[in-house]
Parts: C-alpha cells; structure tokens; sequence
C-alpha cells in the first residue's frame, strides 16, 4: 500500500468547521486506499496566545518550559482532527511527535529531527488507521520535548514521507500555492505551477511563509517533491519539485518578490581594542542557535570595528539576552531597529547578472525609498527599507520584474 504525507497549518483548523473540512480531506485519501498520515500545527493563533501567556508571567521564560507548554498546541489539534476522523466513521489515532518516534537534537525551541523512528506509526498504519501527527516537535535524549522552530511542523510532514517512503507529501494552507509576492499585497501576483527546491528555500527563509525553509531543504536532499494547496479550494496548487530542473541560460531567472516584516537590525561597536568582534559575536549567535542574515562589517586600521547583521524577530528575547552578555563581557555597544523590513527578489543565477540588483535598486528609487544595507548570493538579493515603505517597495520591485504582467515570462511560472 502507497502512503501520503497530508499537512495542515493551523489556519486549516482554526474552527471546528475547518476541522471537519480537514477529516472530510483525509477520508477522501484514506478511502482511495492509501496509508495516510496527517501531520498538524496548532489551531490559528494558539502558539502566539501561549507565548503571550509565558511572557505574562515572566520576561525571562525557561526555554525547555516554554516548549512543555508550545507543545500542547499541537497535541491538540492533533486530537481534535483524530476525533473528527472517529466521528466520520474512520479509524483513527492521534501521536504526538516523540510518540511517533521524532527524535530531536539542539537547543529548546530551535530543534532539528535527528532521526525518526516509525515503527508505530507503521503498525496503526497496517491495521488500517489514519494516523494523525502533532508537528513542531520531537524527543531530545534525555526525554523533553523540543521544539523546532516557526513551521516546524513542515520539516515533520516532509521527514515522516521520506521515512515511511510516502509517494507525496501534500502541505494545505489557506492560499493556493505559492505566488510571485504576497497576493495580500500585490493583487495581482499569480501562482507558480512549478518551483525549484533551491529557489523555494530562498523564499522561505526571506519571508514566504508557505513553508518552513528547512523542510524544502529536506525534501530536495531526499529527492521528495511536494504539492502545496487550498484547503478550502483544493486549488491545484503549487509543486516544489525535489530535483532542481534544467535551465536554459538565456532566459530571465528572477522567480518571485518576497518580505518580512519580522526582523530587526542589530549593530554591535567594539569597546575594546582587544576584543576580536565578529569571532565574538558570530560565536556567540551560533552557539545559541539564532540564525543572522545580511551579515555586514566595517574595519578601521586592520580591525573590525561594528558589526550588523538582521535577526528574526521570533528571536529577539534571545538576541536581547546575547546583547546584554556581549555589552557585559566584551563592553560592546549594541543597537536594535525594530523599525525596518526585508525585501527580497529570489531566483537563480543572480549573481552572474548584476543588472538584477541594478533594476531592483532603480524600482525603489522612483518611490523614494534608498535602502542602506544589501546581501547578495546566486539565489537572492535583499534590501532593508523602513517598515512603513514595505508594502509600496514590493508592489514596485513585482512590477519592475513584470511578474504581474497578463503573460508571464515562461521561466517564472516553471523556474526553468
């Protein structure tokens, strides 16, 4: 018997209707005859009012009690679809994710799946039973729950297809697949019937939140390809492939604008001379696990002098706590700007065409906007502009790259 992977975000269950509709779409797979595992997040605003209620508490929330209590999101969401499932007529069972064998290894709240071991999964599989998932966590060695982030729940789905060698792993969502831009911002993005693995990752990490970064890495490693779609709709949807496809040289290669608002900039100066910034700092980050972007820095007299760098803001009360012990043990000046936001143009290829960042650049400034700081690499360029200019800066950066345009280059519809 085949398998299938669904997901669903915790906007597809965020009532009790989006629940049955949920069932109803995980009977329809099941009925066809196909060993289906669904894998869940927490109902709609349910891990932002946990955080909220830590934080209420205390300004300083252990991080292995924060992912006690985030993880109960999930668990419930996973019991409730179960339920659903039972009330239709279908045999079902909830598992939460170190009882479907998701072992995780790193810190709380940043953790990766090491291993997965599917043995009970399996054997509720073989007695017929769909078996629902809770996402976003795992098993750490010494039997706490650790979390994996904001859309760890996609890394699950992806990693449970690839360990029980699913012939699909289907992500829902409340949009129909993945768009040229936010279409909540620009109307008139379209959806892209095909997307590579490296360009959606890109996507990913500067801002799309179709789906988790890490589970598209996954997913490409593994060869996996991956059908994103409406819950509601059932829209056809979007495929990241699992294998890069061929590119033809001469066309266009920008794919899509991406933003995210949730970031902030941190500047750090050295106080004293001795002190060897970037080691310092760049250690400390990534002994804590908090990924930066858009690393930039400046030297006088052969030393570096201030370094910068963006965060996300789901990482601020770390990067807060890493600033204040970097001021204290090395007397470094620190700032943090709130007041900015990422914009991205994602493609391939692009550092081989510098005209790309050279037309982005142009497209902001008939808008007035100047940003300040840049990154570049072959599959993405990204600005900081003011936060307030964002919105206008993605309409005009789509629009200069014409993905709204009543035909769509070729290239930006297959990612050729």
């Amino acid at each position: 018997m085949t398998t299938t992977v669904l997901k669903f975000g915790g906007t597809s269950l965020a009532t009790t209707e989006k629940i049955r509709r949920v069932a109803a779409i995980a009977h329809g797979t099941h009925a066809g005859g196909t060993a289906t595992v669904v894998v869940v997040s927490a109902r709609g605003k349910t891990t932002d009012d946990l955080i909220a209620a830590a934080t209420a508490l205390t300004d300083a929330p252990s991080a292995r009690e924060t992912d006690q209590l985030l993880a109960t999101g999930e668990n419930a969401s996973a019991a409730l679809v179960a339920l659903a499932l039972l009330d239709r007529g279908v045999p079902a069972v909830s598992l939460t994710g170190p009882q479907a064998g998701i072992l995780a290894a790193g810190p709380h709240g940043a953790g990766m799946i090491a291993a997965v071991d599917p043995q009970r999964i399996t054997a509720h599989l073989a007695r017929g039973r769909v078996v629902v998932v809770a996402g976003f966590q795992g098993e750490c060695d010494d039997g706490d729950i650790v979390t994996l982030g904001r859309g760890g729940s996609d890394t699950t789905a992806v990693a449970l297809a690839v360990e029980l060698g699913a012939r699909a792993c289907e992500i829902y969502t409340d949009v129909d697949g993945v768009f040229t831009a936010d279409p909540r911002l620009v109307p008139t993005a379209r959806v892209l019937a095909t997307v590579d693995p490296l360009v959606m990752a890109e996507m990913a990490f500067s801002g799309a939140q179709v789906m988790h970064s890490r589970a598209v890495e996954l997913a490409s490693v593994h060869g996996l390809d991956v059908l994103v779609r409406n819950t509601m709709t059932g829209a056809g949807g979007t495929t990241i492939l699992g294998r890069s496809s061929d590119m033809i040289e001469t066309r266009g290669f920008i794919a899509a604008v991406t933003h995210d608002r949730a970031v902030a900039r941190v500047v750090l100066r050295r106080g004293r001379r001795e002190v060897d910034l970037v080691t310092a700092v760049l250690g400390a980050f990534a002994r804590a696990a908090v990924p930066v972007d858009m690393l930039a820095w400046h030297t006088d007299r052969g030393a570096v002098d201030q370094v910068g760098f963006a965060v996300h803001r789901g990482q601020l009360v770390a990067a807060r706590a890493l600033l204040r012990q970097l001021a204290t043990t090395h007397g470094l000046g620190t700032e943090l700007d709130e007041g900015v936001g990422k914009l991205s143009v994602v493609g391939t290829g692009l550092l081989n065409r510098p005209e790309f960042l050279a037309r982005m650049l142009a497209a902001l400034a008939t808008i007035d906007v100047a940003p300040d700081w840049f990154a570049t690499a072959q599959s993405r360029i990204s600005v900081l502009v003011p936060a307030s200019r964002l919105t206008e800066a993605v309409i005009a950066v789509h629009r200069e790259f014409e993905l709204d345009a009543d035909d769509l280059p070729v290239e930006s519809m297959t990612l050729a």
